[in-house]
């Protein structure tokens, strides 16, 4: 029969001591990730929303362009500024389905990263360590 310090893990306190640096791990890995990932989501959604705004600028320019085009007398051709307002509006459409696309898997990630963790604290807390605490 073994003696209860010939085992890995010798005692309850030393146990508990490797619990508690891999929770301070976890916690650190957590701690590290965390404001990066909210960094890069609060950026994200500002890009968003002035992509969005920059649409709207887009879409008054080119009616205010029709509009004077049709009220001239003299004919100016502004269809083709029109047609680069269009071509630039789309583009911001694109690069903003692009960075909800990011937004998404930056969600997710962050998402994914606290199930982990509570996760891992489920699996690496002994029964009753919070006692020990």
């Amino acid at each position: 029969m073994m003696a209860d310090s010939d085992g890995p893990f010798p005692n309850s306190s030393e146990n508990a001591n490797q619990y508690d640096r891999r929770d301070a791990i976890s916690d650190g890995i957590i701690d590290l990730l965390k404001p990066t990932v909210e960094e890069i989501d609060d950026r994200v959604k500002t890009v968003r929303e002035s992509q969005v705004e920059l649409r709207q600028q887009i879409d008054s320019l080119a009616g205010d362009l029709l509009i004077i085009s049709s009220s001239q007398t003299i004919s100016v051709d502004l269809e083709s500024y029109v047609k680069k307002l269009n071509n630039s509006r789309r583009r911001v459409m694109l690069v903003n389905n692009i960075l909800q696309n990011v937004q998404e898997r930056l969600t997710k990630l962050y998402n994914n990263v606290s199930r982990e963790t509570a996760r891992r604290k489920v699996l690496l807390d002994p029964p009753g360590a919070g006692r020990l605490k």
